[in-house]
């Protein structure tokens, strides 16, 4: 039988050339080996975010290890944060806030809405004491968009840090945090295409002249001070950053502005096929990196992809049911017209009324429009 294909938003798929380099013997992190490796990354990463700065960190964890030490290395005890909460990492981020104990102002966004730039302006002038605005740039939950370079220019009027988890949108859109992120978080099993395991967090100069020491594990200096010479104070996730320093090479390799318009074309032709389909996309300002498919038939239309080996992922919490999502991460374009037609088999012994090929062609046309094809 033929290998399951991932189409879900973490962990994807792997390419050939970083599972080569996971199938490596391991070497010692406490060699001059490794240290020329984690230099290596350390200037891919700088190349990927446009930034000659040292002023980031790996840590060995998954995306919400770098999510908590970004509060407990930029804001103290009792000070005042606004989160973003329109879905689960939405949420996730007021959790963390809430366990160490800030004083936390939330800004609820509708699930599969996007925030409002203008709305965090009001935010942060009725709150001139602010410390922070927590959010995500693309909400995995939901397939939603946050548009962060606007919300960037608003917390630039203000004394607020810009803290952005990019766990689903590093290594999709081309992000450049000078245009006003102050921190930036991200995780391997996304668009960097690695297993679960690796964190990112950078942080800008304004962020650096708040840099607190209330971590030991997720301590920011700690880890700085040993990663700026090749090293790391604990032990570090060796096969993933060997794995890393492949991906990152493969994303520069390609280009950024490059690999963010392909995503926009995969992610485009697939809505354009759902709604041939006549289904309907469930965030008003979708990511490029999942889309979200609303449906009363979503568990049902998952489970019948799984018969064909092909796994999306379902909705959370409300959403269960509801949605099911289909990643672009690691996807290529001819994955994506793959999927388009094995869901029109799907949905059509579900009972849909489907022209078979209709929705392929919908694909089809809009690579050929984006220049992809």
């Amino acid at each position: 039988m033929y290998q399951e294909r991932l189409f879900t938003p973490g962990p994807v798929e792997i390419p050939d050339r970083v599972r080569e380099v996971l199938g490596r013997q391991i070497i010692h992190h406490r060699t001059d080996e490794f240290r020329q490796v984690f230099l290596e990354v350390r200037e891919l990463i700088k190349r990927l975010l446009e930034d000659p700065s040292d002023n980031f960190v790996l840590f060995s964890s998954s995306g919400t290890g770098a999510m908590e030490s970004a509060i407990l290395n930029f804001f103290e005890e009792g000070q005042k944060v606004l989160v973003v909460n329109g879905g689960k990492f939405g949420e996730r981020w007021l959790l963390l806030a809430k366990h160490w104990k800030l004083n936390v102002i939330e800004y609820s966004v509708e699930w599969g809405k996007s925030a409002d730039p203008e709305r965090i302006r009001d935010f942060l002038k009725e709150h001139p004491d602010c410390m922070g605005v927590l959010l995500q740039i693309s909400e995995t939950s939901t397939g939603s968009y946050h548009p962060v370079e606007e919300i960037a220019q608003v917390c630039k009027e203000s004394d607020a840090l810009l803290v952005a988890d990019a766990i689903t949108a590093l290594g999709v859109y081309h992000i450049r945090p000078s245009v006003g992120i102050d921190v930036l978080v991200g995780g391997s099993q996304k668009a960097f295409m690695l297993p679960p395991g690796l964190s990112l967090l950078w942080f800008s100069q304004k962020a650096q002249d708040r840099l607190k020491d209330r971590a030991f594990y997720f301590s920011v200096r700690k880890e700085l001070n040993k990663q700026k010479e090749g090293q790391t104070a604990w032990t570090p996730a060796i096969s993933l950053i060997l794995g890393l320093k492949e991906s990152l090479s493969m994303l520069l390799e390609e280009g950024m502005d490059k690999v963010e318009k392909r995503y926009r074309a995969i992610s485009e032709g697939t809505r354009r096929a759902i709604r041939k389909l006549g289904l309907d996309i469930f965030p008003e300002i979708p990511s490029i990196s999942l889309t979200a498919v609303k449906s009363q038939d979503a568990e049902k239309i998952r489970k019948e992809l799984l018969k064909h080996r092909i796994r999306v992922a379902g909705g959370q919490d409300h959403l269960k049911g509801k949605i099911f999502r289909i990643s672009h991460m690691g996807v290529s374009d001819k994955d994506g017209l793959m999927l388009i037609g094995v869901l029109e088999v799907v949905l059509k012994k579900l009972g849909y009324s489907v022209q078979l090929g209709s929705a392929v062609a919908e694909y089809s046309q809009a690579l050929m429009e984006s220049g992809l094809w």
